[in-house]
Parts: structure tokens; C-alpha cells; sequence
């Protein structure tokens, strides 16, 4: 179906047990999704309001995880790296140093096993070859025309193909399984060391052999049978995988595309303090539930299959927050903002304190009580664009150096909800703090300006009191001429107040001239003058023309 696509990088965070990664306890946490013909998109919020935000193209390929059974197509000696044909327009990456220490054991096993068509080489009795040396050239170890078994490391990002890796991995929720290798290692955030040799004995004893396996922090407390479940789960999958990798005819060839595009997003979102996960697609919700079940069966009742007639964004107060915190220009407290530019070599960030009331205190005072919320508000921004690269924020100065460490501080611990691996300099001379985070895809782009949906840049339309006879017109169409009886009219949450308004509104005099399958809906997301016609099913009826508003 659709691909593994994760954000920031989810085999990064699998192999980081390390990284931050603290919930508030009293925090209600929430997960809307919003599915749609075109693209889907999640929602994460804290105590309701938006610090996480997803949405990808259905159509979008080449995701995160991914394994491809590919062909190497050019060696770059002088990267000590070389291209692979993975079937994106531009070639993928793949260093010397990804190839992975069991480079020899894993090309040595493939073409034992692609020799052999109707028979898979026991992983067993795979023979382990001498670890791959760190000081190696790639012209060495790889032939133009190769093939090589390659897993998805980083997506597309602007001008650069996806970047690869050899060391192949299968991340589950409480274990990664990491082929030719015997080695268990438990995340070190596991601090007892009797639960800490527990899991590694009980794991030892249960993997079979040239299979090694990372141990993750959830996995804390869990029974046998629950990490033998999915231990067998992952071995199904690399089996699955070897197998197409085995039937390939023509390369590349996709050979491990985890699951929908859904619940690839919220794997990597998933936290056990979550309160309610809200999807308004029915396939999605048995998708979303049955994974929910698989790893955690205790919290499945908190997914919810959302029935509403407002857009599922709108009834959760979602679009709004999307359409004002998103932009170049970012509002906060009391009339301060952020101004934030994206380059393509790193991101800048201006503090302005704008028409805030002054602080009492002074000066010192008033300039650290904006950078503090500066810091709050920018915290959150990085979560919700997905900022990745160098981010370099001009704060307010100040002069007294306790005051900046208190912003320091703040900073470091705002960014501790951050699940990306990030870094945090303390302010500069100049009064500017330098941050790096992760950056596994390219920075989250909404755009929230409104395109005018009815002069189509001409500059002039229609008086707004004929906008209801253009309505008329298309519901009419819609009726007699393409023969639909029943359809949503979404329109701007004015107009639908407009068009509902009194006892013989206009919406029941068209009800009762067109029939009773007209519903309007208010959809927030529309501007004002903008109208959406949908089947009873959700498929858009399209009714827009240039010569309706000229």
C-alpha cells in the first residue's frame, strides 16, 4: 500500500534510546487525523493546542524505511561513496561508512539467495564474513551494475536525492531487529541493571541465531511472550522482504513497505499517555485500531472514528491554529512575535517585542519577559514546521548574564518534548542562539495566505449578493443535469449562517425546489467566497469555473 514515512528519521530513533523524549503527566494529549482524497494529515496537540503537525501527498513515494533491492549506478571515489537507482528522479546516496560493518555477510547471503529462486537459504546457516573496515574505499568493495539490498535513511530533501544505508533494520515498538549480527544491546535509559540483564537474557534465548536485536525503553516490565509476539513479527517481515528481494525481476524493486502512510506517521508519534486518537476515515480507524492493539491492547478503545458533519480540523479548533501559526509572521503574548525565514542553508528567527505593554521593571525586565515567551512559542514552531538543519535565533539583548541563562535554561528545557536529536548554544556576544535539530526531510511548508477563489487574480468580481445565485446555479446543475440528488455544499461558516438564517431559510427553500439531499456544511478552511461541492461518499463534484465570477 502506501509507505513508511517518519518524522524526524525513526530508525535514527530507534538506534537513540538516549534522545529526550519526557510527556508532561498532566498533560492531555490528543491525535486528530484528517484524511482526505489527496492527502493525509495529523494533528498533535497539548492540552488543545496544536505543537505537532504532519500531511503528505497520497501520491508520495520514497519514504523513510523503505528497503529496495537495487543497482549501484555511479562510484564517486573522491566522496568515498557511490549513487544506487532506487526509481527516484534524482539517485540515492549511500556513503562508504552505511554500507555497515556486515557489508560481506549481507552481499554474500543475497546472492545465495537470488541464485536459488525456489529456495530461501536458511538464515541459519548463513556464514559470517569478516567485518567491513572503517578506513576502506568504496571502488574496493563495489562494482558499477551491484546489486545491493538498501534501506531509506533520509527523504528527497530540495535538490538531493534519498540518502541510504545498508545496515538493514526492522523497528517494532519494543525491539529492532538488526540482521547478521548476534548482539543484544537494552537502551540505556533502562537503569536497572536486574531488568536491564533480564531482557537481554530472556532476548538471547528466544532470537534465533545471526539475527542481533536492540532492546527499547518501553520494553521495561514486559512479559515473554509479549517481545517473543513481536520478535516473531519482525522475522516475518525480514522474510517477507528476502523473498521479494529473491522474485525480483526488474530493479529496483520495492522489498519492505512497512504499512498505510497513517499509521506510519503515528508510530513515531505514538505515546502510551495519549487520551484519544480522532480519525474521520473508517479504513484508516481499523488500520489505526488494529495497530494500536498489536502493541498496545489496553489503549485500542482510544482510538475513535470520528462522525461529525464539521470537518473533523474544524471541530477540534485544528485549522484555525493552523492558519495562525504558520507563516512568516508569528504572534504570541501580548502583542510580541516571531518573524521566521527559511534559507537554504539554515533558518533565521528575529525576536520583536512590537506593541507589548512595557514591564514596570525596566528595560532588562521587559526584554526578558518577551525572549522567555519567545522561547516557548519557538520550541513549539521547530515541532510544528518540523525546522531541521541550523536555526538562528536573534533574541532581544540583554545585558545581565543571569538573564540569559534563565532564557538558556528555559530554552533546554522547552525543547525536552522535542523527539528530535537537537544541540542548544548558549547566547553568543551578539545576543543570537544557535540550535541544530535533526533534519531527516524538508521543513514543514503550509502555506495559510488565501489565493482569491473568485476573480482568479483579476481583481474584480461579482457583488457579494449574487454569490447565492451562483450557488443556486451549480446546485441546479448538480440535480437535473449530472443527476446527483444527494451532495454537501461546503462553504465559508458566514455564508452557511447566511444561507441558514430564519424559519424559511434559504437552505429549506432549496431543499424544497431541489430536494432534501442538499446539506450545507461551514468549513473554516474555505475563504469567503470560496464553495466546495461533495458526494454523500466524499469525492469532490467539481463546479468551479473562471466565467461563474466575471
Amino acid at each position: 500500500m502506501l509507505g513508511t514515512l517518519f518524522v524526524p528519521c525513526l530508525l535514527n530513533q530507534n538506534h537513540n534510546e538516549s534522545s529526550h523524549n519526557p510527556t508532561n503527566i498532566n498533560m492531555t494529549c490528543e491525535v486528530i487525523v484528517d484524511v482526505q482524497p489527496k492527502k493525509i494529515a495529523i494533528a498533535l496537540t497539548e492540552d488543545k493546542r496544536l505543537v505537532e503537525y504532519q500531511e503528505e501527498q497520497q501520491t508520495a513515494s520514497f519514504n523513510v524505511g523503505n528497503i529496495y533491492y537495487a543497482r549501484v549506478r555511479k562510484l564517486m571515489p573522491g566522496l568515498n561513496a557511490c549513487f544506487v537507482n532506487v526509481g527516484h528522479e534524482r539517485d540515492a546516496f549511500l556513503h562508504y561508512l552505511d554500507l555497515g560493518p556486515q557489508f560481506n555477510s549481507f552481499n554474500k547471503y543475497l546472492k545465495q539467495v537470488t541464485n536459488d529462486k525456489k529456495h530461501v537459504f536458511p538464515m541459519e546457516k548463513a556464514s559470517i564474513q569478516p567485518e567491513l573496515p572503517k578506513e576502506g574505499s568504496v571502488q574496493n568493495t563495489l562494482q558499477l551494475g551491484q546489486e545491493v539490498l538498501v534501506q531509506i535513511v533520509k527523504e528527497p530533501i530540495s535538490t538531493k536525492g534519498p540518502r541510504l544505508t545498508c545496515e538493514i533494520t526492522f523497528p517494532g515498538r519494543f525491539l529492532v531487529l538488526v540482521p547478521f549480527t548476534d548482539k543484544v544491546h537494552v537502551s540505556s535509559k533502562i537503569k536497572s541493571n536486574a531488568e536491564r540483564a533480564r531482557l537481554k537474557q530472556i532476548i538471547q534465548s528466544i532470537k534465533p541465531k545471526n539475527f542481533g536485536v536492540i532492546v527499547r525503553t518501553v520494553a521495561e516490565g514486559k512479559r515473554v511472550q509479549e517481545l517473543d509476539q513481536e520478535l516473531m513479527l519482525l522475522l516475518k517481515r525480514w522474510d517477507d522482504t528476502i523473498r521479494k528481494a529473491q522474485q525480483a525481476k526488474d530493479l529496483p524493486a520495492l522489498c519492505y513497505e512497512e504499512t498505510s502512510r497513517t499509521v506510519a506517521l503515528l508510530r513515531d508519534l505514538f505515546n502510551p499517555t495519549y487520551e484519544n486518537i480522532y480519525i474521520n476515515d473508517p479504513q484508516i480507524f481499523d488500520e489505526v485500531k488494529d495497530y494500536v492493539k498489536l502493541i498496545a491492547p489496553e489503549m485500542q478503545e482510544i482510538v475513535k472514528l470520528y462522525k461529525g458533519k464539521l470537518p473533523i480540523f474544524d471541530n477540534f479548533d485544528i485549522t484555525r491554529q493552523i492558519k495562525t501559526s504558520f507563516g512568516k509572521t508569528v504572534s504570541y503574548k501580548h502583542g510580541a512575535y516571531l518573524i521566521i525565514e527559511h534559507t537554504e542553508a539554515l533558518h533565521v528567527v528575529d525576536v520583536n517585542s512590537g506593541n507589548r505593554t512595557k514591564n514596570p521593571d525596566g528595560q532588562e525586565a521587559n526584554a526578558l519577559e518577551v525572549n522567555l515567551g519567545a522561547a516557548d512559542e519557538l520550541a513549539r514552531q521547530l515541532r510544528l514546521r518540523d525546522m531541521g538543519g541550523i536555526i538562528v535565533v536573534d533574541f532581544i539583548d540583554m545585558n545581565l548574564a543571569e538573564d540569559r541563562q534563565t532564557l538558556y535554561e528555559r530554552m533546554c528545557e522547552n525543547m525536552k518534548r522535542d523527539r528530535a536529536r537537537h544541540n542548544i548554544l548558549p547566547l553568543s556576544k551578539f545576543g543570537l542562539m544557535q540550535i541544530t535539530r535533526q533534519r531527516t526531510r524538508p521543513v514543514m511548508e503550509v502555506h495559510v495566505d488565501e489565493t482569491c477563489p473568485t476573480c482568479m487574480g483579476k481583481g474584480t468580481i461579482k457583488s457579494s449578493f449574487l454569490f447565492t445565485d451562483v450557488l443556486e446555479q451549480k446546485i441546479d446543475q448538480i440535480v437535473n443535469q449530472l443527476n446527483i440528488k444527494a451532495f454537501v455544499l461546503h462553504v465559508h461558516p458566514y455564508v452557511a449562517a447566511y444561507i441558514n438564517q430564519g424559519l424559511l431559510s434559504l437552505k429549506r427553500r432549496w431543499q424544497m425546489r431541489y430536494g432534501f439531499g442538499v446539506r450545507i456544511i461551514p468549513s473554516q478552511r474555505l475563504a469567503f467566497l470560496q464553495y466546495e461541492f461533495y458526494t454523500t461518499n466524499g469525492e469532490e463534484i467539481d463546479m468551479k469555473s473562471e466565467a461563474d465570477m466575471n
